[in-house]
């Protein structure tokens, strides 16, 4: 995942590219709005994290621009302005998140992971996911493989979901957690390998074509299955 990062402050910028370096992130950072507004509009990305107080172009005025060309790239705004005017004024310019200073790393890597893999407005239309042998219609609560019903158990269904919607991709604990459980913190139980092991079962009992593959320490991602060549 491909972020940009602006920050005008030095240690800021270093700690915060440090950290999503490590966690697997490649950052871009600019220093000041000029330059922000200038990466955002002829690179692409998958999230801009914007200060909203920058020498040159104030973060409002950037975010005000970069949507005006038609960029729709998720922007989380981090400011030490905390009143509520202020988050609202963020939002209309076309913030998609809010977050005051001081905060915690944590927090703002889980809203970050969050807006880059909420589903896309053609995906919330579109009722119906498919991939190779396997078709989840979540309108009518529907789960099949070749044609076949597949029985889930409500969280089976509600994960099955999720990963479809980010197949090939690689899907986090934290953000399965957050998003098919809806715990804001790590419960420190075995709920997801026990769903898990559940689901890649009763796929493989159905011949999918499709295996849930483990990230060891990380998370999840579902994919075509991969067959070993003689």
């Amino acid at each position: 995942m491909k972020l940009l990062l602006v920050e005008d402050d030095k240690q800021n910028r270093e700690f915060l590219y440090k950290a999503f370096n490590e966690q697997g992130y490649t950052v871009d950072t600019a220093e000041d709005g000029q330059q922000a507004l200038l990466m955002a509009t002829c690179e692409e990305h998958d999230i801009i994290i914007l200060d909203r107080m920058l020498p040159k172009l104030d973060g409002l005025q950037v975010l005000a621009a970069l949507r005006a060309t038609g960029k729709r790239t998720p922007v989380l705004i981090l400011s030490a302005l905390d009143k509520v005017d202020e988050r609202v004024a963020g939002l209309k310019a076309g913030g998609d998140d809010y977050l005051t200073k001081p905060f915690a790393f944590s927090e703002l890597a889980i809203r970050v992971e969050k807006l880059i893999n909420r589903p896309s407005p053609a995906s919330e239309q579109n009722t119906t996911l498919e991939f190779e042998n396997v078709c989840l219609d979540y309108r009518h609560h529907k789960a099949q493989v070749n044609g076949n019903t597949l029985t889930l158990q409500p969280k089976e269904f509600k994960l099955l979901h999720f990963l479809l919607d980010h197949k090939d991709k690689l899907v986090t604990r934290t953000l399965l957690f957050e998003s098919v459980w809806e715990y804001n913190f790590d419960p420190g139980t075995n709920v997801i390998d026990v769903h898990i092991a559940r689901l890649r079962k009763k796929l493989m009992q159905h011949h999918a074509t499709v295996e849930i593959q483990t990230i060891r320490g990380v998370g999840y991602r579902l994919q075509k299955v991969q067959h070993n060549e003689q």
